[in-house]
């Protein structure tokens, strides 16, 4: 499953330090490569069991928030409610629409056995999407687990 972590040589996550819950930092060349990258690392962090590899799942999505941060959880956590609903993990996404407050979208991917760990939400809690100097995107992203 990790294989279409490392489909180029710039870092798409990190995982940092954090007492009782899973906080990751995640990187984008774009923003919508920046949610698509924090919609990996989730699905990464959940250690996926594939028992049927050879499944192909498609969903439609669309999400509306007041900003692009908390878009980016309420991406997150849409995501995260057809994972554990539907037992799949998407590792494609096809954005029809994307703006600062709204995602329509195409998922993606496969059916899985089980995972090896729980996430229970994205918070907003220090939630972060930052545009740096280069272009590029950064978030922080604070996950309940």
């Amino acid at each position: 499953f990790s294989s279409f972590m490392k489909l180029d040589k710039i870092k798409r996550f990190e995982i940092l330090s954090h007492t009782a819950d899973l906080k990751i930092r995640v990187f984008g060349k774009t923003k919508e490569e920046l949610f698509l990258n924090a919609m990996l690392a989730m699905i990464e962090c959940l250690r996926p069991d594939f028992k049927h590899p050879e499944t192909n799942v498609e969903q439609e999505i669309t999400v509306k928030s007041t900003d692009s941060t908390t878009l980016l959880a309420d991406f997150l956590n849409e995501v995260l409610y057809l994972i554990q609903a539907n037992k799949e993990v998407y590792s494609r996404v096809s954005f029809d629409m994307f703006t600062d407050k709204e995602i329509t979208a195409k998922l993606s991917g496969q059916k899985i056995e089980a995972f090896g760990e729980d996430i229970k939400a994205a918070t907003y809690h220090g939630l972060e999407v930052l545009q740096k100097e280069d272009d590029s995107w950064e978030a922080t992203v604070l996950f309940d687990i």
